[in-house]
């Protein structure tokens, strides 16, 4: 019996510190729970675009989106190739969790537009999203991301999204 409790106790302890170490903020990730987020943050990105190819007819936004396909497929094509030589695996956390539920959302209330307001709500959504994912990348992740190699993929990735967000911009801009 007090076998029995101590293994009770133990295993409660054990996965109470698991708990505690798990990452609460964004800066708390670590390489391989914010290389998922980057992925997941690519993939999200990826079905925005192939939904604005199936629904708009402005040439500026197909455009657009096929760059957003291209650029977000090889980053994470380069980053999986990154992982495969390092032996590791990305990790499933809180925030990849976040984008992908609300990233739902988002495909959600876009797929009920049409026209102009379709085309204002995808670059108004491209535009914010950069903001946030860039804004993240640069002030959470770069800063705490030990490994070189992937600090300088997402050095090097952040420098191609930042030209998105301006991009995204241009649109927002000109679709007023």
């Amino acid at each position: 019996m007090k076998k029995t409790i101590v293994t009770c106790i133990v295993a409660l302890a054990l996965s109470s510190a698991s708990f505690i170490t798990q990452a609460k903020t964004p800066a708390e990730l670590n390489d391989l729970e914010i290389a998922h987020v980057a992925y997941t943050a690519d993939v999200i990105d990826i079905q925005y675009a192939h939904l604005a190819l199936a629904l708009t007819s402005s040439e500026q936004i197909k455009k657009f989106a096929k760059t957003m396909i291209r650029d977000h497929e090889a980053v994470n094509e380069q980053a999986l190739a990154l992982l495969s030589k390092l032996g590791a695996t990305a990790q499933d956390n809180f925030l990849s969790q976040k984008l992908v539920s609300d990233s739902k959302e988002i495909i959600n209330e876009l797929s009920q537009l049409r026209g102009k307001a379709f085309d204002k709500r995808y670059a108004e959504n491209e535009l914010a999203y950069h903001k946030a994912v860039n804004g993240l990348v640069a002030g959470s992740f770069i800063p705490n991301i030990e490994n070189k190699e992937v600090k300088a993929l997402f050095e090097a990735g952040l420098r191609i999204f930042k030209s998105h967000e301006n991009h995204a911009a241009m649109m927002v801009k000109n679709l007023k």
